[in-house]
C-alpha cells in the first residue's frame, strides 16, 4: 500500500513540475519569437486586433471623425447601436456587431441580402455620409465586414479618405501618402491575402506625424 501511495505521490509531482515547466517553456518561446503577439493587441487607444468607431472622434472646426482615418462601418449610422433603440419597419437594427444585442463585444449580423431594399438605404445613408466629408467611398467604407470585428482597410480605403483627413489636420496629401504607405502591412509569407492596414495603428502614426 506505502508503494502504491509513494508511486502515486511521485507521479503527481512530475506531472505538477511538467505543467509549470510546459508553461513557462511556452512563455519564454512566444517572448522569444513571436513578442508582439504574446504581449498582446491592447495600446492606450484600443486593440489593433479589434475594430472600433472613429466616427465620434472630436474635430474642432469640422465635422466629427474627419480628423482621423475610419474603417469599415461596422459600428457606424443605421449600424449604430443607437438605431437599435428605433429599429426600420422591416424589424432590423442594423448589424452593429460590435455591441449586438446591447452587449459589448458581441457579433450579430442582420444578413441583408444584396436585393434588401433596407440595405440600399443603410448604404445610401454611408456614402452621404462620407460624401458630406467629401470622401468618395470605396465599397469597403460603406459595408460591413463578415466578421463585425475587422480592424483593417485596404490602401485605396485610405487614399480616399486623404481629402477629409488633410482639411481637418492641415497635413498635405503627399504626407498623409507616404504615411499610408509606412502603415501597409505586406500580404502573409508574401503572396497569402492582400496587403491591408491596420486603421489603429494608421491613426496612431497621424497623431505623432502631427506633433
Amino acid at each position: 500500500m506505502l508503494t502504491h501511495l509513494r508511486r502515486s505521490v511521485v507521479l503527481a509531482l512530475v506531472i505538477l513540475v511538467l505543467t509549470f515547466a510546459f508553461a513557462y517553456a511556452g512563455t519564454g518561446v512566444s517572448q522569444l519569437f513571436f513578442k508582439h503577439q504574446a504581449d498582446g493587441s491592447i495600446t492606450p487607444n484600443g486593440s489593433t486586433l479589434i475594430g472600433q468607431n472613429w466616427s465620434d472622434t472630436k474635430c474642432p472646426g469640422h465635422p466629427l471623425g474627419s480628423c482621423v482615418f475610419q474603417g469599415r462601418p461596422d459600428d457606424l449610422g443605421p449600424y449604430a447601436d443607437t438605431d437599435k433603440k428605433t429599429p426600420s419597419p422591416a424589424g432590423h437594427p442594423g448589424d452593429d456587431p460590435l455591441v449586438a444585442n446591447g452587449v459589448a463585444g458581441e457579433s450579430g449580423a442582420t444578413n441583408l441580402g444584396p436585393r434588401s431594399a433596407e440595405l440600399l438605404e443603410y448604404t445610401k445613408i454611408l456614402v452621404a455620409y462620407w460624401h458630406a466629408r467629401g470622401v468618395d467611398p470605396t465599397p469597403d467604407l460603406v459595408t460591413t465586414s463578415g466578421s463585425g470585428y475587422d480592424p483593417d482597410i485596404s490602401q485605396v480605403d485610405a487614399l480616399v479618405q486623404i481629402p477629409m483627413v488633410a482639411k481637418a489636420t492641415g497635413l498635405s496629401d503627399s504626407a498623409l501618402k507616404h504615411l499610408i504607405s509606412q502603415e501597409t502591412m505586406g500580404t502573409e509569407l508574401g503572396f497569402l491575402g492582400t496587403s491591408y492596414i491596420d486603421v489603429l495603428q494608421l491613426n496612431e502614426a497621424l497623431v505623432k506625424l502631427e506633433k
